[in-house]
């Protein structure tokens, strides 16, 4: 039995062979995974964990793909995502417990209906709530990771274990979970506020989105993060002068210049060179190397290097 068939016949959810991840992707983007795959439950995901742990195979986790740049040539491994299967949202008084392929924006409204607060100025942020803690999402003066109690994660060899807050590093854009463990649910403790309150952030972050992004086209958002709090990578690329600059049919957005668009039918190597002329701009311009707040996947080593 090859290894794809002893797979199949290890998984109990659904597995998709070569399966395009455009498909899977905000930017409609990218070459087909060897496996994709959305597991049953707990004890599916850690059978195949081990499977991938024994074959050597290497292992992407993925949400609802909105933070995600995939290679045109797709990514020779197995990926992984609890979007459809790992959704349990449950509120009790201020205490949230989800599992991590809930939505985020599915989380946020629920948690404004019951006038709890903490995440309301990230609505309209796009994903599943497990890339929002690796990313620690954040918008508007908030982070995901503000309200964080803990998080339980499995190991690749099936364990699962829980952290607390305190035991995980939370910086911007930015945290300390381990690469080779799958978040698999998370639970938060909010603050009771007036829906008066609670409506206003709301509302001031949904305009401020509208006004400032490009929502009508396919992205993945920011594509750099910004290099210091008062100072956006977007600001950097505009004054480089790059609004409007096309490749392919991939353009840097003139309405804001750090969202790098897909008009219809770019490819990975399209964003791919735009990625190379910002950061090669913004270096000799302002003597600032840009760092990449998108994932990407299935590149090889250097790609983005100006």
């Amino acid at each position: 039995m090859d290894r794809i068939a002893e797979l199949k016949a290890t998984v109990k959810g659904k597995l998709l062979e070569g399966e395009p991840m455009s498909e899977h992707t905000s930017y409609g983007i990218g070459g087909p995974a060897w496996a994709y795959i959305t597991p049953k439950d707990k004890h599916d995901l850690g059978n195949i964990l081990r499977f991938a742990t024994e074959w050597d195979i290497q292992v992407y986790f993925v949400g609802s793909g909105s933070n995600l740049l995939v290679a045109d040539k797709g990514f020779n491994g197995i990926v992984i995502t609890l979007g459809k299967s790992f959704t349990r949202l449950e509120i009790y008084q201020n205490h949230v417990h989800a599992e991590t392929g809930v939505m985020l924006g599915r989380m946020v409204k629920e948690c404004i209906n019951r006038n709890l607060s903490g995440l309301e100025s990230m609505i309209g942020v796009p994903g599943t709530l497990g890339g929002a803690l690796i990313m620690n999402a954040g918008a508007y003066g908030g982070e995901i990771s503000n309200c964080l109690q803990k998080v339980e994660v499995m190991t690749p060899s099936g364990e699962l274990k829980e952290y607390a807050t305190s035991e995980i590093d939370f910086s911007y854009r930015h945290s300390t979970f381990k690469e080779d463990e799958i978040i698999i649910s998370a639970d938060f403790e909010m603050q009771e506020a007036t829906s008066e309150v609670i409506q206003e952030k709301r509302s001031l972050a949904s305009q401020g989105r509208k006004d400032n992004q490009p929502l009508r086209f396919r992205s993945a958002g920011s594509v750099f993060k910004n290099p210091k709090p008062d100072l956006a990578a977007g600001y950097l690329i505009d004054q480089a002068g790059l609004k409007g600059t096309r490749r392919g049919d991939a353009e840097i957005s003139v309405k804001h210049a750090n969202f790098f668009i897909n008009h219809g039918s770019a490819k990975a190597s399209d964003i791919a060179k735009l990625i190379r002329i910002a950061r090669k701009e913004v270096k000799e311009k302002f003597d600032i190397l840009l760092e990449l707040e998108i994932k990407t996947l299935g590149f090889e080593k250097d790609v983005f290097t100006p």
